[in-house]
């Protein structure tokens, strides 16, 4: 991999890992038009250990909200009176919603890393999926913040975050839209998940970074794709937080439907191939 393409998913990352597009699904797509085969260990293991620069951001941006739940966890542990309080019960739920996705992810990694790396799963998810968004915005009564999630939203944002592991659907899309079909309220859903993100994303990073410097990609490459994923993915979260609390889905749904349909166009054509070549 050369040092531009490495800048140009470091970019496609940043912008794509908190929007509710599918990063996976964009990663794929960049790396097929840049000529790299998204079904080599060393471009997948790559995209994999560049989130970790979009959870560095997520990281630094909510760093007081991660400290007050740790201590507010922490207090729990030893205080009854602490475990009657909203930074425990939320604490709990980033737990409860982080565990679902490791053992899918455990589970199902041949799977993952082989059948569903393909573009007509990109394709097809980034279409039915955009449904599902759509129908969260319009029917979830978003009638709960913060302070109303409960232990049971944790288990069901966790189980929808495993959808997640297939390329197009995204993992914020997944989540936010999921939290809006239960009542929980657009800000609140797109914060829980950003935060449910940071031990999914981590824990997929380091695992597949192995893949990554001892394949075909080295180690400055996937550095500096690290670094701008950071910088862009900062700025993106910003951005997503301000854009969520006066404004619907629906450009994301609009968007997604026609990347879906072009991408189809493409493959059905034969302009690409499903292992993302040109």
């Amino acid at each position: 991999m050369d040092l531009w393409q490495s800048v140009v998913l470091g970019i496609v990352e940043g912008l794509t890992e908190f929007l509710p597009v599918s990063s996976t699904g964009h990663l794929t797509i960049a790396s097929g038009l840049m000529g790299l085969d998204v079904s080599d260990p060393s471009v997948t293991g790559y995209t994999a250990f560049i989130q970790i620069g979009a959870i560095a951001a997520v990281l630094i941006y909510f760093w007081q909200d991660i400290v007050r739940l740790v201590g507010g966890w922490f207090r729990g542990l030893f205080n009854a009176q602490a475990r009657t309080s909203a930074d425990w019960r939320e604490a709990w739920v980033v737990i409860f919603g982080s565990v679902p996705i490791v053992i899918v992810a455990v589970l199902a990694k041949d799977f993952i890393k082989g059948s569903l790396r393909s573009l007509w799963v990109v394709a097809i998810a980034l279409v039915l999926w955009s449904v599902v968004m759509w129908l969260g915005d319009r029917l979830g009564r978003q009638t709960r913040g913060e302070k109303e999630m409960t232990y049971r939203d944790g288990i069901v944002l966790g189980l929808a975050q495993c959808l997640a592991l297939i390329p197009g659907v995204s993992r914020s899309g997944a989540t936010i839209s999921t939290g809006l079909l239960i009542g929980i309220d657009r800000v609140t859903a797109t914060r829980i998940s950003f935060l449910l993100g940071i031990p999914a994303l981590v824990g997929a990073g380091v695992y597949e970074a192995p893949d990554a410097f001892h394949g075909g990609v080295g180690v400055l490459p996937s550095i500096v794709g690290l670094v701008v994923a950071f910088v862009v993915a900062y700025a993106s979260i910003a951005w997503l937080l301000k854009f969520v609390q006066s404004n619907k889905f629906t450009s994301f749904v609009i968007y997604r439907i026609a990347l879906g349909v072009l991408l189809m166009i493409a493959l059905g054509t034969g302009w690409m191939s499903a292992t993302g070549k040109v």
